[in-house]
């Protein structure tokens, strides 16, 4: 600890030594410094705070018939990608900032410049946003900010417009798609119709219905047939017990003649008028009555003469004939039946025959079914989609899904906010007199003396025998007392100049 107090009080006694020099050198930097300082030009800022309310009722209302844009994060997304190139060079271009750029080379160091001193900030819990410029011209700050400004404004209309338009574009391609396909699925399962017409199933009815069907149709149908024979076999019995009735003669009463029938009654009238006016014994009522007898026979004639002209049924009985109708009905009835179980029979033999491509047929049928009601559901979901993506671009870009409010809109600021003189003359100061400290060590090292007894007998090795004091004449007291007093002075005259440059830095701001 000795050594270090020793070392530091050495170090002192140099710099002491060559004090004037340090105060030479403090000068000159804290000059320097001063006049760096106040040439350095002065930087205006300009700020504009912007408050983004996303909080729109067309959200609620919307939210069942569309996807409703995210406009929180596409106003974050925007505030985050607002200081990129393309955007920076519109800001130029807009400000006119291009045009003092005349190779590619200053065209980007003014880029990265511009992009340097702009900053966005925002808060998460109430959308506001801040944009600030700093720069030489207040007018080019302010108008850097306000095309920043606008720029974000456009960009959180439009942020999502492009992507609807290219997603409607991509589904109207799929819409196109699905309506070729939706034809040719209808086309093949038109033709598969056509070409498998008979063992497809027809109103809602499989082929193994309507084999059930078949068999129960053609079981039905042998059953009546079996009961038509019977009932025809009855009919036969009924017949053959029953004998026909030969030379019968018929009584004219019961022969049936409408010409003879009504001259005999005329005559009966008339016979029956003189009845009333004369007896039994008159005669014209004996000749009536022969008349009416010989009429009669006629009747009888003519009856026979119809008679041998071949009746089939003249020698039967009245049921007898009634059973030869009722068999001929009989044979037609199990004709008929006999036919339709004929029909059926062929019928069922070829269902069965059918009945191995049956469910090949059933299976691609199905199959080509599932493709056209895959595509269906496709197309018409595709065609909500586009409906729904359409109207999500226009709610994307609409002024109504956001509303921007600027708080604090961009000025002109006519009083600098750097640099911070004051600050930097303080650190000029603060060089210059750590310069001087450090020359005044730097020569007390490269020009070393000893200053004490004992650096002499560290350094040589030798015993010091004794040591010879400096005794100052008058003239040399005062010419020393002067020189501390000007050594004074010119340090006191530099904290005057620090004092001077620092009232002006503080009056200027």
């Amino acid at each position: 600890m000795e050594e270090l107090i020793q070392q530091l009080l050495s170090g002192l006694k140099g710099i002491w030594k060559y004090r004037w020099h340090a105060v030479l050198v403090a000068w000159l930097v804290a000059i320097g410094g001063f006049i760096k300082v106040i040439t350095l030009p002065d930087d205006y800022q300009t700020s504009a705070r912007v408050f983004v309310d996303t909080q729109t009722i067309l959200k609620p209302l919307m939210a069942g018939m569309t996807s409703v844009p995210n406009t929180e994060q596409q106003v974050a997304i925007m505030s985050r990608t607002l200081l990129s190139r393309p955007n920076v060079e519109r800001v130029m271009r807009m400000v006119d900032l291009d045009l003092d750029s005349k190779t590619v080379r200053e065209h980007e160091a003014q880029l990265d410049n511009l992009m340097s001193r702009i900053k966005i900030t925002g808060t998460n819990a109430y959308d506001i946003y801040t944009i600030s410029y700093s720069g030489r011209d207040p007018k080019l700050v302010r108008d850097v900010v306000q095309s920043l400004l606008t720029i974000f404004v456009e960009g959180s209309f439009q942020g999502k417009k492009g992507d609807s338009q290219k997603a409607v574009q991509f589904i109207d391609e799929q819409i196109k798609n699905y309506e070729d396909k939706l034809s040719a699925a209808e086309n093949l399962v038109k033709e598969f119709k056509i070409r498998n017409n008979l063992l497809l199933p027809r109103q809602g009815i499989d082929y193994g219905s309507q084999l059930l069907m078949s068999s129960d149709s053609l079981n039905n149908a042998k059953l009546e047939l079996v009961e038509a024979e019977q009932a025809r076999k009855a009919i036969q019995s009924q017949i053959e017990g029953d004998e026909p009735v030969l030379d019968l003669e018929p009584s004219a009463s019961a022969i049936t003649n409408p010409e003879l029938d009504e001259r005999i009654a005329s005559i009966n009238k008339n016979l029956d008028s003189l009845r009333m006016q004369f007896t039994e014994l008159h005669p014209d009522i004996i000749a009536s009555k022969r008349l009416v007898a010989q009429l009669e026979e006629r009747k009888i004639e003519e009856n026979k003469l119809k008679a041998a002209s071949g009746d089939p049924g003249k020698n039967y009985s009245p049921m007898l004939q009634q059973l030869k109708v009722a068999l001929t009905d009989a044979d037609a009835k199990v004709a008929a039946i006999r036919a339709r179980v004929q029909e059926y029979s062929a019928r069922n033999e070829r269902l069965l025959a059918q009945s191995n491509a049956v469910p090949e047929v059933e299976s691609q049928l199905a199959q080509l079914n599932r493709d056209y009601i895959i595509n269906k559901e496709n197309y018409e979901k595709l065609i909500g989609r586009r409906e729904a993506a359409k109207l999500s671009g226009e709610l994307s870009s609409t002024t109504d899904m956001m509303a921007f409010k600027i708080i604090d809109p961009p000025t002109v600021q006519y009083a600098p906010v750097g640099p911070n003189r004051p600050l930097l003359f303080s650190a000029a100061l603060g060089a210059a007199l750590v310069a001087g400290v450090a020359t005044a060590l730097l020569i007390s090292q490269v020009r070393p003396t000893f200053l004490s007894p004992s650096e002499l007998r560290d350094a040589t090795g030798l015993n010091v025998l004794g040591t010879v004091s400096m005794n100052w004449t008058p003239l040399q007291q005062v010419r020393r007392r002067r020189a501390r007093y000007g050594f004074g002075a010119c340090l006191g005259s530099l904290f005057v100049l620090y004092g001077g440059v620092m009232t002006a830095a503080l009056l200027k701001f």
